[in-house]
């Protein structure tokens, strides 16, 4: 797999904020080494986010969003600027671009108050330093005193002179927004944390008509090298040869890992005395939302006639008969409830402003979302009092094997059992 056919819920995503003309799209343009936003003089000429895919170094592939002025007027311009900030929910890094020759004012402090309070860390650019002498032989110093320069009414930033006219300082930008690397944590593991080297581990992939035509979805890909990784042998098949698999192999395996679709098969041909759980499972744990999802699944059983529903998909997709969000799920919720519920499918980008207006979220395992994303629709939701659950976990709960299904990870277990 090429650098750009990392998947974007793997990828860093560093945005690039500010006001109408501070000059984003040509820095993002010089960055990037390519023309991927239209410049000019006049305002407003970015109306859509744009994203563009690269290596970044130190950081590795990331994900580069040049947004519009946040700044925009008008009905338009104000459609333009809630998009803008949907952005910070999946933004890791953000790179407020300010104008040298120009005055802070209340937008720039806005955005910075919003970093702040989504906790994102950031940089303050001041661009077009170049009309100020900066960066030409006219310099006196590097562009980075703070006061010397500018105003610098921006406190408590890392803040950096440059030019995106002749490229005074971009070297250094890079380097210093590799710095704000936020994901310099312990490293978080799919699978290979809880598997040994030498262990077996069956994964159980279904091949009917939602699978993709001649491809592993990204889950079982990423989890099958985890494994790998792990010095542990993967072993793959389908849902109906799993059984006769089983019974050949010796010894048995340590682990098997379901498609949530094919939760109550696999269980069912699974002994107890080996371990079991699900990718979507070992995928809501990937992105940090293990918990949360185990203890949400609960609020299925407390729905009544009338309550809304929403399941959530993070990606775009055409959805197939026998479509686990819009046919499956909800025919399980109607089995298990026998409640006449209101449900709603969303799907992309698409998720609600009105998360209380729903008795409870199912998102799916989120794959293509990044983490940060993810967790902000979690908290959307807890802030409104709305349990938050996930497909592989709503589907082990209504299936009676949830239990069985978190048994690898004995903390969390308990948790579920208080």
């Amino acid at each position: 797999m090429s650098l750009n056919d990392t998947p974007s819920g793997e990828r860093l995503r560093i945005s690039f904020f500010g006001r109408r003309n501070a000059g984003k799209s040509s820095l993002v343009n010089v960055i990037t080494n390519q023309e991927i936003s239209v410049v000019s003089d006049t305002l407003g000429t970015t109306t859509d986010p744009v994203v563009k895919a690269m290596e970044l170094l130190p950081l590795g592939p990331v994900l580069i969003t040049d947004t519009p002025g946040f700044d925009d007027e008008g009905s338009l311009g104000e459609l333009r600027v809630k998009r803008t900030r949907q952005i910070l929910n999946k933004t890791d890094i953000a790179v407020l671009v300010t104008d040298a020759t120009a005055e802070d004012s209340e937008y720039e402090q806005e955005l910075i108050g919003l970093f702040k309070a989504k906790d994102i860390p950031y940089i303050v650019v001041r661009n077009k330093c170049d009309l100020l002498g900066v960066g030409t032989d006219k310099n006196v110093g590097d562009g980075t005193e703070g006061n010397d320069v500018a105003d610098g009414s921006v406190p408590d930033a890392n803040t950096i002179y440059v030019s995106a006219l002749t490229g005074y300082h971009v070297h250094e930008l890079k380097e210093k927004i590799g710095s704000l690397n936020p994901s310099n944590g312990p490293e978080v593991r799919l699978v290979g944390d809880v598997i040994s080297p030498g262990q077996t581990v069956v994964l159980v992939i279904p091949i009917d008509e939602s699978a993709p035509k001649g491809r592993l979805i990204l889950p079982q890909q990423q989890a099958i090298r985890d494994i790998l990784e792990s010095g542990a042998y993967a072993v793959t098949t389908r849902e109906t040869e799993l059984k006769e698999l089983l019974d050949k192999m010796a010894p048995k395996p340590d682990l098997v890992i379901t498609d949530s679709q094919a939760f109550g098969q696999v269980s069912k041909d699974t002994p107890a005395d080996i371990k079991l759980t699900s990718f979507s499972i070992l995928m809501a744990r990937y992105k940090g939302f293990l918990e949360t999802a185990v203890m949400g699944a609960k609020a299925i059983d407390k729905l009544k006639d009338g309550d809304k529903v929403l399941i959530s998909e993070g990606c775009t997709h055409h959805r197939q008969c026998g479509d686990i969000g819009t046919v499956k799920l909800p025919r399980l919720l109607k089995e298990r409830t026998g409640k006449d519920l209101e449900i709603t499918a969303t799907s992309g980008a698409d998720f609600p402003d009105n998360p209380e207006d729903y008795s409870l979220i199912i998102h799916c395992g989120g794959c293509m979302l990044s983490s940060r994303e993810l967790i902000y629709r979690m908290k959307c939701a807890e802030d409104a009092g709305v349990p938050f659950t996930n497909y592989g976990v709503a589907i082990a709960y209504m299936k009676g094997i949830l239990e069985r299904s978190i048994e690898v990870f004995p903390d969390l277990l308990e948790k579920y059992k208080m």
